[in-house]
């Protein structure tokens, strides 16, 4: 019977990339093959996936740093397969929130049971989560994370897409500190250069339509020097 989760397998090398797809669709799983750190977060944006699988050694946008960018965005299990073997790099992958690390060569069927077993702890984790989203903030924040709205005192507040993408980034990893480099590149996907203030200028339009004053924040705290962290406070 076929399975319907969908896979994203990040990986450079052509052969390899068509070995591990046609095993695994011919388990039944659909994979989606991205040749590029920055194809492979192109792709993961665009789509909805269960598991990723992601190279290391790749061009545009290495292997650790995609996996730190789609840990920002989500908690879809992530397995590092690559052919450094130090344990530097294991270390390394499994900090930034790797779930496993496989070294190559790896036998098709290890690599199947590696991926069974994490899909079977992630449609835990999913039926565990409340089908609620709305999250709850003091000061008369809501967040609706799935239908992508936010509310303050209970009235909704227009954002644009980025402003959107800021505060959703920055509410998910709560008291992280961004430098405006790492919300610029993240969010806009582009280099960030010397003089840029286009974080800046989003940030301060955000917190007027938050209500959130800067010396006062409740939600968006400027880390002076530094960046930006979400401050705000759950509600129980």
């Amino acid at each position: 019977m076929g399975k319907s989760e969908n896979l994203l397998l990040v990986e450079d090398d052509r052969e390899i990339a068509r070995v591990i797809c046609d095993h695994l669709r011919k388990e039944g799983y659909h994979v989606t093959w991205a040749s590029t750190g920055k194809e492979g977060w192109e792709d993961f944006k665009l789509g909805t996936y269960d598991l990723v699988l992601v190279d290391l050694m790749l061009p545009e946008m290495d292997g650790f740093t995609l996996c730190r960018t789609i840990r920002l965005e989500s908690d879809v299990p992530l397995l590092i397969v690559s052919a450094r073997a130090e344990d530097e790099s294991k270390i390394r992958g499994l900090d930034l929130g790797a779930d496993d690390y496989l070294t190559k060569p790896f036998s098709l069927e290890e690599l199947s049971a590696r991926i069974n077993s994490h899909l079977r702890r992630f449609r835990r984790f999913l039926h565990k989560q409340q089908t609620d989203t709305r999250i709850r903030y003091s000061h008369g924040l809501t967040i609706d994370f799935t239908n992508e709205m936010v509310y303050v005192n209970e009235t909704l507040v227009v954002l644009t897409a980025k402003e959107l993408d800021l505060l959703f980034l920055l509410a998910k990893n709560p008291f992280h500190t961004f430098t405006k480099a790492e919300l610029y590149e993240h969010i806009w996907q582009q280099e960030n250069v010397d003089g840029n203030n286009t974080v800046t200028v989003h940030i301060k339009s955000l917190r007027t339509k938050l209500q959130d004053g800067i010396r006062s924040a409740k939600f968006i705290q400027t880390v002076w020097g530094t960046g930006y962290r979400f401050i705000g406070e759950l509600l129980s």
